[in-house]
């Protein structure tokens, strides 16, 4: 098995492809050991030293550190990668690989600026973000205000921030004249 890892915009944060699916169809993100029960994988990467996240995407996992080198990180991160695939277990209980919980918040008489801004999300900005090893998903729309939680390599990015007023407002303002700001949960 090879596992290709990349570079990120944020530095504390590395992808690791391994040529196979990871999460198919959805994302899961874990910030604490605590939140991990679900996935013996992620509570494996919590017990190196320095990892403070974890995120599953669909073919891709990144891990951010919160101190250390990446250059000792690195090949113990590759060694519990390959050992999880090589034993067949689960990433992710089927529980837990089911999409997260909606939380949103909207109007009704909102619902169609909505849906089109989930749409432009899903087309435009989601699979960008997925390159850079994150993920962002719609949580709110309320008085022209774009409610945004960012997840993977996205969270917690030098870069984010103009990722998010350059790009993603943008967007969203030329394809919806409703819309005047947008902002990160």
């Amino acid at each position: 098995m090879f596992i290709q890892t990349e570079a990120t915009p944020n530095p504390a944060t590395l992808k690791f492809i391994p040529g196979q699916p990871v999460i198919p169809g959805g994302t899961r993100e874990y910030r604490a050991v605590e939140e991990a029960e679900d996935s013996a994988l992620a509570q494996r990467l919590f017990s190196l030293p320095g990892v403070s996240g974890v995120f599953f995407g669909q073919d891709f996992i990144t891990v951010t550190k919160a101190d250390g080198e990446w250059q000792h990180l690195k090949p113990a991160i590759l060694g519990l990668i390959m050992e999880h695939y090589l034993s067949g277990a689960p990433i992710v209980t089927k529980a837990a690989a089911s999409p997260e919980p909606g939380g949103e918040d909207f109007a009704e008489a909102d619902r169609e600026i909505v849906g089109t801004i989930k749409e432009l999300l899903e087309t435009r900005v989601r699979p960008a973000v997925a390159q850079d090893g994150g993920d962002i998903t719609f949580q709110g729309f309320r008085d022209g205000v774009v409610y945004l939680n960012m997840k993977g390599s996205c969270s917690g990015c030098p870069s984010s921030t103009a990722t998010l007023k350059h790009g993603i407002e943008n967007l969203l303002r030329h394809f919806i004249p409703e819309v005047s700001e947008v902002r990160p949960v």
